[in-house]
């Protein structure tokens, strides 16, 4: 992890006085990008230095957030400096200038320039820089959303794939309808209706993860500029694909009871969405399940204004506690609801298939975003999947994983509130992956980070899972994926982490307090 060099604060403060003509023609985030590409080639700000925070940056030289911020975003397209959830913006190591090509040299590709434009609104590649954490051996890991590797069933799946070889053999490895496999989709339909959630086959598609499902209806309902409606906080991974289509998020806040239906009705006398995004059932990131009250109310909202629901539903399956709500498809009577779910975290998330209920209209539009993707979802992860849950495994599958989180929750929950040093706000969720850990108002989560990962410890910033500014200062941590043994040794970490950075924050807070700001 790179560190500010000792003269750091100088530097700060010249940068926070950058000088600015009004009287200019020349925009002003033009501007700042011309001196502060200036202030980099000529080493006035060194490689890793931090840029400020967008708003304190604007606040000091008396400018919109806007104008920096799109500042910030052309030096990155510049590649003169890169931005990451929780750490900020740093200074990169300026790109060598262009070599003079003699004869039959070849130029290097000027690949930024090719881009799109807007491939900037894909923001940071979060969701990439954790699952590269996955291979670490070094690492605690509470931020990706992964099932234990130890639980996976190895041997029920060794002996299937026999089994399918055998039997259906070089079928099970050709193509097949970008549909799905017919015989699995027949046996979600029936498991679904087993549910609560009336499904004919006709309705169901196969996609490779639930990720490509919010991704194919991200093609074929959103336009630039298109409201969606999305709970706060939310799972990054949909916010990132909503971004990507350019769409205007607008976010409804989350209680104990799930999404605020209330503040909702709000919204939608002012905006009318393309869809209102939702996982009611152990929400990602705060393990929150909305109430049965609330999921009424949310059809009754949508059904008024003909706006349709995309229930995302990876962990309602995931219940260690509390009584089993309905989900808001079973309660659907309208044909409002498009249902969304994986097997990811409940199963192989290796094979990378998760399933949709959609009516058949939106289907067959779904089915042609998808052969322009990948024609259809891996064949033999398929028939695997078929074949494990008509042969009656999947339950057995489930209560043992019930069995072993509900010990891994109560370990995190019990090493969290075991420290009477803090003043922390853990919130302990009935079933999913996640506990929603509040930390105190002062400790900033980009120091955490860092501090947490020189003790070996990662996290998932819960900035990263807001539409807008964040509401409130929490992390997420999973707790399947990490070893029992593991669980109390990095909370231990985390823990001393954040001491150290409030410990900090007090201390700076204390210095500063007699000094004037730079402005």
């Amino acid at each position: 992890m790179r560190r500010p060099s000792p003269g750091a604060a100088s530097v700060e403060e010249e940068f926070l006085d950058i000088a600015i003509d009004r009287d200019s023609d020349e925009p002003i985030y033009r501007q700042l990008v011309r001196r502060i590409q200036a202030m980099i080639h000529t080493g006035a700000l060194p490689v890793g230095f931090r840029l400020p925070p967008e708003r304190r940056l604007a606040a000091s030289l008396g400018v919109n957030r806007s104008t920096v911020l799109n500042a910030y975003r052309e030096l990155k397209a510049l590649g003169l400096v890169d931005a990451h959830v929780g750490r900020g913006t740093a200074v990169l190591q300026p790109p060598a200038a262009p070599a003079r090509h003699g004869a039959g040299t070849v130029a290097d590709v000027p690949w930024r320039q090719l881009f799109r434009g807007d491939a900037a609104r894909s923001r940071d590649p979060i969701i990439a820089d954790l699952l590269a954490t996955t291979e670490r051996r070094d690492l605690i890991s509470f931020s990706i959303g992964l099932p234990a590797p130890e639980l996976l069933p190895i041997e029920i799946v060794s002996g299937l794939t026999d089994d399918i070889l055998g039997t259906a053999g070089p079928a099970s490895l050709l193509h097949c309808p970008t549909e799905g496999h017919t015989p699995l989709r027949d046996t979600l339909a029936q498991w679904l209706t087993s549910r609560g959630i009336h499904a004919r086959t006709s309705e169901v598609l196969v996609v490779s993860g639930s990720q490509q499902g919010l991704d194919l209806l991200a093609r074929i309902f959103i336009d630039p500029g298109d409201v969606v409606v999305v709970e706060e906080p939310s799972y990054i991974g949909a916010l990132h694909v909503f971004r990507s289509a350019q769409a205007r998020l607008i976010g409804v806040p989350v209680d104990a009871d799930g999404m605020r239906t209330d503040i909702l009705a709000s919204v939608l006398d002012h905006h009318r969405p393309k869809f209102i995004y939702t996982l009611p059932t152990f929400q990602n990131p705060s393990g929150a399940v909305m109430s049965l009250e609330r999921r009424r109310h949310l059809l009754e909202l949508a059904a008024r204004r003909q706006v349709p629901i995309v229930e995302d539903d990876p962990y309602s399956e995931l219940r260690y506690g509390g009584d089993a709500l309905p989900s808001v498809k079973a309660l659907d009577e309208r044909g409002l609801v498009i249902y969304l779910s994986t097997f990811s975290k409940v199963l192989l998330p290796g094979l990378r298939i998760g399933y949709m209920v959609v009516p058949p209209v939106v289907l067959r539009r779904l089915v042609l975003a998808k052969q322009g993707v990948d024609l259809h979802t891996n064949t033999f992860g398929q028939f695997l999947l078929e074949r494990f849950v008509r042969g009656g495994h999947f339950s057995a599958h489930l209560d043992g994983l019930k069995s072993a989180y509900r010990r891994r929750r109560d370990l995190m929950a019990a090493a969290l509130q075991g420290d009477s040093r803090l003043s922390l706000d853990v919130r302990v969720p009935d079933g999913g992956f996640y506990i929603w850990f509040g930390i105190p108002n002062g400790v900033n989560q980009g120091a955490l980070v860092a501090a947490a990962a020189d003790r070996g410890v990662t996290f998932l910033p819960g900035q990263a899972c807001f539409a807008a500014e964040p509401a409130e200062n929490a992390i997420r941590l999973n707790f399947t994926h990490c070893a029992e043994e593991s669980i109390s040794v990095g909370i231990g970490r985390l823990l001393e982490s954040v001491r150290e950075v409030a410990s900090t924050t007090r201390r700076s807070s204390r210095e500063g307090a007699s000094t004037s700001p730079v402005v």
